[in-house]
């Protein structure tokens, strides 16, 4: 639960905070693209977070017996009990609010940027929350649906992550595409505020601007191929690819 509070409910929903109250105005916008829909991910990030840590109330106040939560150890055998339960259906809940966040920072950018205002206008903080929102969207919706798999496992006998389909893989792929991205949709965002408190305290022209923007879009890049760096020990993925672009 520490780990869950600590990434998805604190560090994740940061962002979503830092851009809503920055990156309008950076863009010369009144408002996001959807303020309603804006509310409706907050209430979803909310609500998500509560049913997670709602566990906590129930005997078995675990959420998994790991908190990635790495199948077989998550399945209703292993981690038996309504507290797993809770915290999976409040990652998905939580989970659907973030991707709607990054579609109303998307359409926001691409949409609403003041008269004149090119995309190599733009602020470098304002850089970053478009190159995490589309993280978000390719990252998110993998873990909303695993995460529904596995409650369809657990509740409703899907055997979706039986042994015999190879679920532990299966759990593995979907989860370290969507856990590695993850790390850089915390990171990214800061990367970006630092470009820009510093030039201002320092008072300089940021040196390097363009370079700064394909190092982002690099940095995006390679988040979303070397997700497979994690399953380096289960013999299952091209390790000469995913070696390659570890190194890069």
């Amino acid at each position: 639960m520490h780990g869950t509070i600590m990434l998805l409910f604190f560090a994740t929903p940061l962002f979503f905070a830092f851009a809503n109250l920055i990156m309008p105005l950076q863009i010369g916008s009144p408002d996001v693209a959807f303020p309603r829909l804006n509310a409706f991910s907050y209430w979803l990030f909310l609500f998500g977070s509560m049913i997670a840590v709602s566990g906590f109330l129930t005997r078995e106040v675990r959420p998994t017996s790991d908190g990635r939560p790495t199948h077989p150890l998550s399945d209703v055998v292993n981690s038996p009990g309504a507290g797993a339960n809770l915290w999976i259906a409040g990652l998905a809940v939580s989970g659907l609010g973030t991707i709607l966040g990054g579609v109303n920072f998307v359409a926001t950018i691409v949409c609403l940027r003041a008269p004149g205002m090119t995309m190599f206008r733009l602020p470098i903080f304002t850089w970053n929350t478009l190159v995490t929102s589309i993280l978000v969207l390719l990252a998110f919706p993998i873990l909303t649906a695993a995460l529904m798999a596995l409650l369809a496992d657990r509740n409703l006998g899907a055997l979706i992550y039986s042994r015999q389909n190879g679920g532990a893989m299966l759990w593995q792929h979907l989860f370290w595409y969507f856990g590695h991205p993850e790390v850089y949709i915390i990171a990214l965002p800061f990367f970006g505020i630092i470009t820009e408190i510093i030039p201002v305290f320092s008072r300089k022209p940021l040196f390097g601007y363009k370079g700064m923007v394909f190092a982002t879009l690099s940095i995006g890049f390679l988040s979303l191929a070397v997700w497979a760096h994690h399953m380096f020990a289960t013999g299952a993925v091209l390790l000469p690819f995913f070696s390659f672009l570890n190194l890069s």
